[in-house]
């Protein structure tokens, strides 16, 4: 390791891939170089922010770490211990919430720490008498809640400028959307580049109750009901699929509205196409069992490169799925508009056909009515059941968006088949490396949306 404090010198290599929200595990680090090191709470304990660059041989990634420093560790922080530094014990301070309502306190203050910029929205006034837990249920992220007022999204694989979920937010709220939540306040840095965002402060919705959760619950109230048809059980999440696609059109209205857009030509379908199709050779060698359905996926792309021009494209969400969408007493809220953390920010802030987030949102649908038999013996009767949950969403949610938007997604069927199936294609990789017992889910679907039949 090179450019490295003593402290950190042998530690992080280790540390970090164990961390949920390292983006490169599996891959070796070459090297790790410290960008910068700053002290933001002086004493024991103490509070370090740190960002570093890991290289991992073909690329370089830049991550956000806050470091606790004590002479001694009380019990409840044991698990975030990183290591020792002479007589000082290092850890993970996002845990500490001795330590974090510092952060909070800050972006109250519109505070300025050398080189780190603390912001909130004109006229917010927020409350700093409140403590920290951190969220278990992010994967790229760490959000802190303090209190049940607002929470603290800390970007940890960190992209260089404004993040999309600040951008976006942010031009959604001021235009009077409903359906997002609104930012409160920022953490930024030039450090990476100008206006790197580094961290995001929300509201937090006490109450919600997530989308994926919801669906979940329907679908077990399904099974257990022997003799009842999906619009049969009091479980019927179909009501809400409608309800969602209507409120997801209106995000994607406002946001042609208030965010570039504009009309593609043939040259940027055939762009699309060719994209699909990289995507697709790259998932082949390295999931043989994909082969069998190629034939299937390249038909699908080649009649996205035949589509004239005259396709609206947007800036969308880009990751859109039922964990995406929160339940609250007034209706639905979308959530997390960063885009797929792993695909470099300019591919996140393009301009793509809104049927992308239709399509990721219909993929939803049906791993939520699936992936609760995918390690269950086979039942016939079952896996009649769940296609009948799925189509029984996947078309209220259309209804929805085709009664908010004013056309129906469906009539664009070859783009969005087409999108649907580069998404499956993608789930194809994640299961065959993540969840084995979990891929005929994708393949399956692909068979059906290549037959027309999903």
């Amino acid at each position: 390791m090179s450019s490295q404090p003593s402290g950190e010198a042998g530690l992080l290599p280790d540390w970090l891939p164990q961390q949920r929200w390292f983006g490169a595990k599996g891959r070796p680090i070459q090297d790790i170089r410290l960008l910068r090191d700053r002290r933001i709470v002086d004493g024991d304990p103490a509070l370090r922010h740190l960002l570093v660059h890991v290289d991992l041989g073909e690329d370089v990634e830049t991550y956000q770490l806050l470091i606790g420093q004590r002479s001694e560790v009380p019990e409840r922080l044991a698990h975030a211990v990183i290591g020792t530094d002479g007589d000082m014990l290092l850890y993970d301070a996002a845990h500490d919430a001795e330590l974090t309502h510092v952060l909070l306190q800050m972006i109250a203050g519109g505070d300025d720490e050398q080189g780190l910029r603390f912001r909130h929205l004109p006229g917010a006034q927020l409350d700093t008498d409140l403590t920290s837990l951190v969220m278990g249920a992010e994967q790229s992220n760490t959000s802190l809640v303090f209190g049940e007022a607002y929470i603290l999204k800390l970007f940890r694989k960190v992209a260089p400028g404004l993040n999309p979920d600040l951008e976006i937010t942010r031009v959604l709220a001021e235009a009077g959307a409903t359906a997002v939540v609104p930012p409160l306040g920022w953490i930024e840095t030039d450090d990476v580049a100008p206006g790197t965002t580094l961290g995001m402060l929300q509201p937090f919705l006490r109450g919600a109750s997530e989308g994926w959760a919801l669906a979940v619950t329907s679908v077990r109230d399904l099974y257990a009901e022997a003799d009842l048809h999906a619009d049969e059980v009091g479980g019927d999440f179909a009501g809400e699929s409608e309800r969602l696609g209507a409120i997801t059109a209106e995000v994607h209205v406002l946001m042609a509205q208030t965010l570039p857009s504009r009309m593609a030509d043939e040259a940027e379908n055939l762009a699309t196409a060719k994209q699909m199709h990289e995507r697709l050779d790259a998932a082949v060698a390295v999931v043989p069992e994909l082969a069998a359905y190629e034939e299937l996926l390249r038909a699908a792309y080649d009649a996205v490169a035949a589509l004239p021009g005259g396709v609206p494209v947007q800036r969308i969400h880009g990751d859109y799925h039922l964990g995406q969408a929160l339940r609250v007493d007034e209706g639905w809220k979308i959530i997390d508009f960063e885009g797929e953390p792993a695909r470099p920010l300019s591919e996140r802030r393009a301009l793509m056909s809104p049927l992308r987030d239709v399509a990721g949102m219909l993929r939803s649908f049906d791993y939520a009515a699936r992936h609760l038999l995918a390690e269950q013996p086979h039942s016939s009767a079952l896996e009649y059941r769940a296609g009948e949950w799925a189509e029984r969403n996947r078309d209220a949610f259309c209804d929805g968006y085709a009664r908010a938007a004013g056309h129906d997604p469906r009539d664009d069927a070859a783009l969005l088949r087409a999108m649907e199936m580069d998404k499956a294609v993608y789930e194809v990789v994640y299961e065959a490396r993540n969840r084995p017992s979990w891929l005929p889910i994708p393949l399956a679907s692909i068979e059906r949306l290549g037959k027309g039949t999903a």
